[in-house]
């Protein structure tokens, strides 16, 4: 997590003029990283609504594959990592009494 001051630091009133919030930057970061501007805003949505974790191994795994279309891939391994993380807690745990 980034403290405001950190966020402060790195904001250019300039270059930033529409960005007001964290996830907006990160959304254009993604587009950014994936060459994929033309769904900048799915991935400011995206920023805002999934968990860091889940985009961040997304990320990863994109910047070590080669692939043609980088966004077309990361939002498949977003499916995966969150299809996996509800299967883990939806499963119940069994436990023997006795």
């Amino acid at each position: 997590m980034q403290r405001i001051g950190d966020i402060l630091t790195l904001f250019n009133p300039v270059e930033d003029k529409y960005i007001s919030r964290e996830f907006q930057k990160y959304g254009i970061y993604l587009a950014d990283t994936l060459n994929d501007y033309k769904h900048k805003s799915l991935y400011i949505r995206l920023a805002k609504t999934v968990p860091r974790a889940v985009l961040e191994k997304a990320l990863t795994f994109v910047k070590d594959a080669h692939a043609r279309s980088k966004g077309k891939l990361f939002m498949w391994k977003m499916k995966e990592l969150r299809s996996s993380d509800k299967s883990k807690s939806s499963s119940p745990t069994f436990r023997r009494v006795g």
